[in-house]
């Protein structure tokens, strides 16, 4: 009885496993030479290169100091560092001997012309939404760049994480290929809106939580996450900013990088808006912030802008440079001659704290970050800069002007350990 179980039990395992090996196989498919620039139309190329810029792709490419799309740019995940590869047509190290079927295949399927799978760290369970016409532009853009050899760096996911048929079993949990459905009950704007957020731009991979391994929380989609040590805020009516995420505003902030009841974009945000937004028409932003106006539910919370701006404007002129409180007047020598706003109104370029999205977060790490090491003048507003305290402060004095700012411009309970979060934040700064 023993053996009779044994031989079923292998013959199970057997028969499984080669039902898995079918399922993670894909067929290498045919090298190609790489393909004269002139072969493709220029408005193809220039239509790619617009994608090009809201999927962020120079971004995720382009290692610090190195040639663009080159790869080589670290990635930190929960299982290990993935450096991005070289999407450069070179023949040897980038995608040069990929014909536009391989391009395809790895966009909306996530998987190599060799037949390998990728990690999720590439988004293409975000890019399978992509038409086959943008596939085709993207692919006329980057097959007109430059090549560049350059040897893709080695990952650090340990094994048996790093066994790329695995990956099979990922995508049959999380991944469902398919073209972005749009929805008829929605106009089009809404739709395009949702089209770019939800394919190329990906929105979701950075505000969108992940579990235990790595796939998006679709059932949190939106929710916010932390992503290279900046909280990413929920955009959804969960964000805990006291005036709504308005049409106008979005666009604002997306056109600019700054928002006159939000702040300025900073950390990973900056290159989103600054390097790879700016490359799409004013009609696509348009269509994000409808989209997003919606996913935050802002027209219905449209009455609460107001009171928040008259509380913020109120907040302004309590308690600063008050000569018995020594909180107050060193947050008056370092901070108010800049984040003042009278009753005049609101000026985006001096970003009041109280309507900041960084004060009423759940998480202070934003507004740590910003206090530690500034935002420079290619981050934000165009040519404003916030310097960075770290060399002149402590992380006692970071933590007093937070925990003063969280108690006198917002309504929202305090954040504990403040100082320890400070020297944390402080220990593990990357490069912007």
């Amino acid at each position: 009885m023993f053996r009779r179980i044994l031989i079923g039990l292998i013959a199970a395992l057997v028969v499984g496993l080669a039902a898995f090996a079918a399922l993670a196989w894909r067929p290498e498919i045919a090298p190609i030479a790489p393909p004269a620039a002139s072969a493709f139309a220029p408005e193809l190329v220039a239509r790619g290169e617009a994608l090009a810029g809201a999927g962020y792709c120079a971004t995720c490419h382009t290692t610090k100091g190195g040639k663009p799309y080159a790869g080589g740019y670290a990635m930190q995940t929960g299982f290990g560092i993935i450096y991005s590869t070289n999407i450069t047509p070179d023949p040897k190290t980038g995608i040069g001997a990929w014909s536009e079927e391989a391009f395809r295949r790895a966009m909306q399927e996530g998987v190599t012309r060799s037949g390998s799978h990728l990690f999720p760290a590439f988004p293409y369970d975000h890019f399978t939404k992509l038409s086959d016409a943008d596939v085709s532009a993207l692919y006329a853009y980057l097959m007109t760049r430059a090549p560049v050899e350059a040897a893709p760096r080695a990952n650090t996911i340990p094994f048996p994480l790093n066994i790329r048929p695995l990956q099979a079993g990922w995508k049959l949990l999380f991944f469902r290929s398919g073209r972005f459905e749009a929805l008829p009950d929605r106009g089009p704007e809404w739709n395009r809106g949702a089209y770019l957020a939800e394919g190329i731009s990906h929105c979701g991979a950075c505000h969108t939580p992940r579990n235990l391994l790595g796939a998006e929380e679709r059932s949190q989609a939106y929710a916010g996450a932390l992503i290279d040590n900046w909280l990413a805020p929920p955009l959804t009516k969960a964000n805990p900013s006291p005036a709504p995420w308005s049409q106008e505003e979005l666009f604002a902030y997306l056109r600019k990088g700054v928002s006159r009841l939000h702040g300025t974009s900073a950390g990973a945000m900056s290159p989103v808006v600054h390097d790879g937004l700016a490359k799409l028409p004013d009609a696509d932003l348009h269509a994000l912030a409808v989209y997003f106006a919606d996913v935050d539910d802002a027209e219905a919370r449209a009455g609460e802008a107001a009171p928040a701006i008259q509380w913020a404007l109120a907040a302004n002129r309590r308690g600063v440079g008050e000569p018995y409180d020594a909180t107050s007047r060193f947050y008056t020598a370092a901070c108010a001659s800049c984040h003042y706003n009278g009753g005049d109104g609101l000026n985006p370029l001096r970003p009041d704290l109280a309507l900041n999205s960084a004060a009423n977060l759940h998480d202070p790490t934003n507004l740590i970050r910003v206090i530690l090491f500034g935002i420079g003048a290619k981050e934000g507003a165009p040519g404003v800069v916030m310097p960075g305290f770290a060399q002149g402060f402590s992380d006692a004095d970071v933590a007093r002007i937070a925990a003063y700012l969280r108690a006198t411009r917002t309504r929202r309970p305090p954040w504990p350990d403040l100082e320890q979060k400070v020297a944390a934040i402080r220990a593990v700064r990357q490069p912007d």
